[in-house]
C-alpha cells in the first residue's frame, strides 16, 4: 500500500493514489489532498526561486469545477516579486481544463514578540482528546486514512477537532510541514455539519487560510463553526491550531443542495 497521496509522473505532473479520494465522490479528489499538493509545490518553487526567505501569511483556493481523480499538473508563477511581500499563483489543470487557481501572500518576518497577543483560546492537547472514528462518517480513501481525535464535544454546527495522517503528499519528496498541515485542513467542512450528508449536499467552493504563525508538528487542530443562511449559501469558520495553539484562520464558501 502506498504512503503518499500522490507519486510524480513528470517535474509538474502528479498521479493521484487512493488516499486522495473524495468524500462526495470516490470519482474525485478529496479536495484537501490537492490543496495540499499545490501549497507543496509552491513551497519548493520558493526555495528553489529565493530561499523561502518569506513567510505564508494568506493562501485562498478557487475550485474552478469538478475534481476528476486523474493526473494533475501544477504551474507555479510570481506574480508580484518583491524582498519583504510577495504574491505567488499556482494554477491546478486536469487533462485540458484548469480546476484551481491558488494566490499565496508571503510576508517578511521579524520579532514582534514583546507585544504578540492572541484571542482565541487552545485546545486540548491530541494525546488528551477521545479518538473519533471519522471513517465511519464519510467515505472516501481521503477520510479512510485520517486519524481524529475529538477536541470538544461535537454537535450540529460546531466542534473542534484534531486530525493526523500517517500518509505524506508526495512519494519520494521530503515532507514540507506547511504543505502536510494544509493538507488537513479541508475536512473542516465535514466535521460538524448542520445537516446530513445523506440528505443534503453542502460542498464549499473555496478555502481561504490566513496564518499568523507558521504551523508545526503533525496535527492540525479545527476549532469549526457552520452558518447556513436562508438562501442556500454557507460559510464554514475555523480556527486553526497546532500542538503549540492557534496559528490562523480558515474560510470556506458553501453551495446548499437538498439531495
Amino acid at each position: 500500500m502506498t504512503t503518499s497521496f500522490f507519486t510524480r509522473i513528470s517535474g509538474d505532473t502528479y498521479q493521484p493514489t487512493i488516499h486522495a479520494e473524495g468524500a462526495w465522490s470516490t470519482e474525485d479528489y478529496h479536495f484537501a489532498s490537492l490543496a495540499g499538493l499545490v501549497t507543496h509545490v509552491i513551497e519548493q518553487h520558493r526555495v528553489q526561486h529565493d530561499g523561502g526567505k518569506l513567510d505564508l501569511s494568506r493562501i485562498s483556493f478557487d475550485i474552478l469545477g469538478r475534481l476528476p481523480l486523474q493526473a494533475v499538473s501544477i504551474a507555479v508563477e510570481v506574480k508580484r516579486p518583491g524582498r519583504t511581500i510577495e504574491l505567488v499563483e499556482a494554477v491546478a489543470t486536469i487533462g485540458d481544463r484548469p480546476v484551481i487557481i491558488a494566490r499565496a501572500w508571503y510576508l517578511a518576518t521579524s520579532d514582534t514578540s514583546a507585544v504578540e497577543g492572541v484571542e482565541y483560546e487552545p485546545l486540548p492537547a491530541p494525546e488528551d482528546c477521545p479518538e473519533r472514528a471519522f471513517s465511519q462518517e464519510w467515505d472516501g480513501g481521503y477520510i479512510g486514512q485520517i486519524v481524529a481525535r475529538q477536541a470538544t464535544r461535537k454537535r450540529a454546527g460546531r466542534g473542534a477537532t484534531w486530525l493526523t495522517s500517517p500518509h505524506t503528499l508526495v512519494d519520494g519528496d521530503d515532507p514540507i510541514p506547511l504543505a502536510e498541515f494544509i493538507c488537513r485542513v479541508d475536512p473542516a467542512n465535514g466535521i460538524n455539519p448542520r445537516q446530513s450528508s445523506e440528505e443534503w449536499a453542502f460542498p464549499n467552493v473555496d478555502l481561504t487560510i490566513h496564518l499568523f504563525r507558521q504551523p508545526a508538528g503533525e496535527w492540525t487542530g479545527l476549532d469549526t463553526a457552520v452558518t447556513w443562511g436562508p438562501h442556500g449559501i454557507g460559510l464554514t469558520a475555523s480556527t486553526l491550531h497546532d500542538i503549540n495553539g492557534p496559528v490562523g484562520r480558515a474560510e470556506q464558501s458553501l453551495t446548499l443542495r437538498k439531495m
